[in-house]
């Protein structure tokens, strides 16, 4: 049997389905069962409503694998995270989602474990396997790092800081604001050591920026002793909590870059036998799902993830349709502070 580009899974116990089996069943050409199935040519009603029978009653399904092969596409889109087990990061990828389906076009994450090797590799890897788009949530976006997509010629879309590049869209939301919002907040409340637990070294940065804008505009010295890296994880918030409050002057409130250190930052508050916010104020960053169910609730910053993901499927099918084809745009999403009970 010849294969075709319309060949189907074929059954348990039989040959493949193919375009020109449904013709012979329709009574057509596989040129009219083509533009059916396209749905890029007119076809007259009753011939249509032929060839869709016959696909039911032959049980057809077309061969994407032959289809991507002449069209250079996969109707695919990489998404490739830090870390899958953040929530923040499912939410994006649903936003994600919701945005391309529409349009045709499937996902599948990439975790890197915030590794940066790992990271390079995977956009390697599938822009090899020749995927439609990518969303990068990069732990290092660099001009090296970028270049790969360019040469393929294949849209990419990153998620928060990176450098400047023409053709590559950045969807971010307004960290330095969130961070100014939130250090200001424990400002007020009259904390007079103000910590902050980072990411991991050069990520985040619009995020340390707000925390330092945030003392300058209330007088305080930015002190380097009462900042400490958590690498994003809960495991590293704690230990950043703890070297905090080993010090000989422990700080009396922390702004977290994102919730997964501000609750390992709890954890740690409680250990020491401690209490939030009354000896130790929290504040924490995304406002993802867990921030509700720990005790006392986190007080945090949205960071709009569904936004994020659902502008980003945008940006991307702009390019990929060929609807946008000029310079880079850049897609701000507000973040606003969350009072709850822990500051």
């Amino acid at each position: 049997m010849t294969t075709t580009e319309g060949q189907a899974g074929r059954a348990a116990d039989g040959p493949r389905v193919t375009i020109a089996d449904v013709a012979g069943h329709a009574g057509v050409s596989p040129t009219t069962v083509s533009h059916v199935l396209s749905g890029k040519r007119l076809v007259g009603a009753a011939t249509r409503e032929r060839v869709e029978h016959a696909v039911r009653a032959l049980g057809y399904r077309p061969n994407m694998v032959a289809r991507n092969l002449r069209t250079q596409r996969t109707q695919d889109i990489a998404v490739i995270v830090p870390d899958i087990t953040n929530s923040f990061y499912a939410v994006l990828t649903r936003g994600l989602a919701d945005a391309v389906d529409a349009a045709g076009y499937g996902t599948y994450v990439c975790n890197t474990d915030a590794n940066f090797d790992r990271e390079r590799k995977f956009l390697e890897d599938v822009l090899d396997r020749g995927v439609d788009g990518v969303v990068l949530a990069s732990v290092d976006v660099s001009q090296e790092h970028l270049s790969e997509p360019a040469r393929y010629g294949t849209p990419i879309v990153c998620l928060g800081d990176s450098l400047e590049f023409p053709a590559v869209d950045r969807v971010m939301p307004d960290d330095e604001d969130g961070s100014r919002t939130a250090t200001a907040h424990l400002v007020s409340r009259g904390a007079s050591r103000i910590a902050m637990v980072t990411g991991p070294p050069g990520a985040g940065l619009a995020r340390i920026r707000g925390y330092r804008l945030a003392l300058e505009t209330a007088g305080r010295t930015f002190d380097p002793d009462l900042v400490r890296e958590g690498g994003w994880t809960r495991h590293g918030g704690r230990e950043a909590m703890r070297a905090l409050m080993s010090a000989p002057q422990p700080p009396d409130a922390v702004f977290c870059a994102n919730d997964l250190m501000a609750i390992g930052a709890m954890d740690v508050v409680h250990e020491l036998g401690l209490r939030v916010p009354d000896d130790v104020a929290l504040v924490g960053f995304d406002d993802v799902e867990a921030a509700t169910l720990v005790t006392p609730t986190l007080t945090t910053v949205t960071n709009p993830a569904y936004d994020a993901g659902r502008y980003a499927g945008k940006l991307l099918v702009e390019r990929m349709s060929g609807s946008y084809a000029d310079g880079r745009r850049t897609v701000v999403l507000p973040c606003h502070l969350v009072k709850r009970e822990s500051a």
